[in-house]
């Protein structure tokens, strides 16, 4: 009788385990559906923007206020579950506090993880406040009513309720209170219980120390379903970004191979594939996610639905429908329908008469200035205008679907050399005035 708790324990630790793993296996599946990109190069600049941007939170003070804020809950969450280590050990050996043969460092480590936790405790509410009492107006935008509002609610619900239980464990751990070392905060919490008897507060204490493991859990295995998947997501995010100048667009395959074979005198345009060789069939841009690349999938899931792209975004602020926050969360939508599809069809696709313009239309396309604020200002380095610039493409060369101010350009320079309708021997004219 007395392994039962030991093997309910390892029982729930491994179910918990089990499901996240399972949630990861799907989650790279549905991003390597995107095309392949080499992402390889410079790694040493990539390895500084992760340290920088990634675990050091580089980009999030630019707003003060909510930076630092961000800075106490994910150091500190990360921090706290460090004890984590100890609840394992304990639950599978029957132990209680394992560490607590390191004396005073055990004691100044405790200590910290509750300074920790109270400070991500008044942090997590600030936050609430700042969504549903303030209403910060990047939170109110269309695309987050309904689910991503009560995410982010639930996110924050998850954290004090964590924190809470915590401080609890360690206020009701008789023997934790009588080594008076490393109880900073749980000692005023500790008076609240002093009217239980021994019994009753060992109760709370294993109680506390059950739900907290389990809410650890649970959280971990919520993450895939959340905007918070970005913690585990804003280190690869980083590493793989784009470290080209922002101005720089990249070229399409296809149509370099046709410009170059345009270039070459020897070349032959109208030459037939040698017999055996298989003929490429050219396709431009983005239809659909698959015709993305799998750092742009990799981006949409990490999307924090922070709202700083869009409240930077320079269409948006003059009422365009344009919102880059929108455009990451509705690529991921469609990536989650595509994989449900693979799911339900034994790991094939079965064409489902949609596409990604289905979520996003040519309204928001058209409206981006490809002027990068939203690139800029991205805390993870979330890259929305390439998406963008893919499905512009897709429209453009691919079902000739250009606004016809647009259309009217491109024939002006392929018919005068410039943008203007006039004819080139008169470009000069002006000069004369």
């Amino acid at each position: 009788m007395q392994y039962i708790d030991n093997i309910l324990f390892v029982a729930v630790l491994t179910a918990g385990i089990w499901f996240f793993a399972k949630n990861i296996k799907k989650l790279i599946r549905n991003i390597k559906l995107g095309k392949s990109i080499d992402r390889t190069d410079n790694k040493s600049e990539r390895w500084k923007n992760m340290a920088k941007i990634a675990l050091g939170q580089g980009k999030m003070t630019r707003r003060p206020v909510s930076g630092i804020l961000h800075i106490i809950v994910y150091a500190g969450f990360l921090i706290i579950n460090i004890e984590v280590l100890e609840i394992i050990i304990d639950g599978i050996f029957g132990t209680h506090r394992a560490f607590s043969g390191m004396g005073a460092f055990y004691g100044f480590l405790i200590g910290t993880f509750e300074i920790l936790a109270f400070l991500v405790f008044v942090s997590v509410i600030i936050f609430w406040i700042r969504r549903n009492v303030i209403k910060i107006k990047r939170f109110l935008s269309e695309e987050m009513k309904g689910w991503p509002k009560s995410d982010g609610n639930w996110i924050l619900y998850f954290e004090m309720i964590l924190m809470s239980l915590f401080l609890i464990m360690n206020a009701t751990d008789v023997p934790f209170q009588e080594m008076n070392n490393g109880n900073i905060i749980s000692q005023y919490l500790a008076p609240i219980f002093s009217g239980l008897g021994e019994t009753t507060l060992h109760v709370v204490e294993r109680g506390a120390w059950w739900l907290h493991i389990v809410g650890i859990l649970i959280f971990l295995n919520y993450l895939y379903y959340s905007k918070h998947l970005h913690i585990l997501l804003a280190f690869p995010n980083t590493f793989f970004a784009n470290l080209k100048p922002k101005g720089a667009f990249k070229n399409d395959e296809n149509v370099t191979k046709e410009v170059m074979m345009m270039m070459d005198p020897s070349a032959d345009p109208y030459a037939m594939p040698e017999e055996g060789a298989e003929e490429e069939v050219s396709t431009f841009g983005a239809k659909d996610v698959t015709d993305l690349s799998w750092v742009n999938l990799l981006n949409a899931y990490t999307c924090t639905e922070c709202g700083r792209c869009t409240s930077n975004c320079p269409a948006n602020l003059t009422g365009k429908k344009l919102s880059p926050r929108k455009i990451m969360m509705d690529t991921r939508d469609r990536i989650e329908e595509v994989g449900k599809n693979i799911d339900a069809n034994g790991g094939e696709f079965i064409d489902d008469g949609k596409n990604l313009f289905d979520w996003i239309s040519k309204e928001e396309i058209w409206a981006c200035t490809s002027c990068n604020a939203c690139v800029e200002t991205c805390p993870v380095n979330i890259d929305p205008l390439e998406i963008i610039m893919d499905m512009r493409r897709y429209l453009v060369m691919e079902e000739s679907a250009a606004p016809a101010e647009l259309n009217n350009m491109m024939q002006n320079v392929e018919n005068n050399g410039a943008p203007w309708p006039y004819n080139q021997m008169d470009r000069l004219n002006w000069v004369n005035e």
